[in-house]
């Protein structure tokens, strides 16, 4: 089922997530179907369980819908349940960065080049796993979301003043998306 896409200034994207419950597997399993759905409906590349209204750390990245940019994740797919961070690299690199739920910003974003993750897959398995490049980036675009952070906290102060006046429209619901979206304060 398609859900809606919360955006900018709802409760749920600044609250740190809680660890989802392996035990209720169905409950998981359905979650991460919907997702996939959303995802694929909002040609999106990853998606954290708060940015559906589900304040619980799963999230799922999609690599192959920018494939065409970055060949090298043409198979780049991951359902992450209660990931976990177990390393980054000294080493940053820059990128300009988006978000379903903040639609129409843009801004350059510095981040770890590499980053070794724990966490648990679609089979409930426990994966360790090191990632770099394009994907490192998406994992951790999505991980900020667990943690009740968004992009746009990470952007220099001059950029975040710029985009200021955007953040309120989409925060008072004068924003329109392509996508099922809905803002919950």
């Amino acid at each position: 089922m398609k859900l809606p896409i919360y955006l900018y200034g709802s409760e749920v994207l600044k609250e740190p997530a809680k660890e989802a419950d392996l035990n209720d597997r169905e409950m998981l399993m359905t979650l991460v179907e919907d997702m996939k759905e959303t995802l694929a409906s909002a040609d999106g590349c990853g998606l954290a369980a708060p940015q559906v209204g589900k304040s619980l750390r799963v999230l799922i990245v999609d690599g192959t819908v920018v494939a065409d940019v970055y060949d090298y994740l043409k198979d780049f797919r991951r359902i992450m349940i209660n990931p976990v961070i177990l390393e980054e690299s000294e080493a940053v690199t820059e990128y300009s960065e988006g978000c379903l739920s903040v639609p129409g910003v843009y801004a350059d974003v510095r981040r770890p080049s590499k980053i070794k993750v724990e966490y648990y897959n679609g089979d409930l398995e426990k994966v360790t796993e090191e990632f770099d490049k394009f994907a490192c980036r998406m994992i951790q675009h999505e991980m900020d979301h667990l943690d009740g952070h968004l992009f746009v906290e990470r952007v220099a102060p001059i950029r975040r003043k710029m985009i200021a006046r955007k953040l309120q429209s989409i925060s008072r619901g004068k924003i329109a998306t392509r996508y099922k979206s809905k803002i919950e304060q």
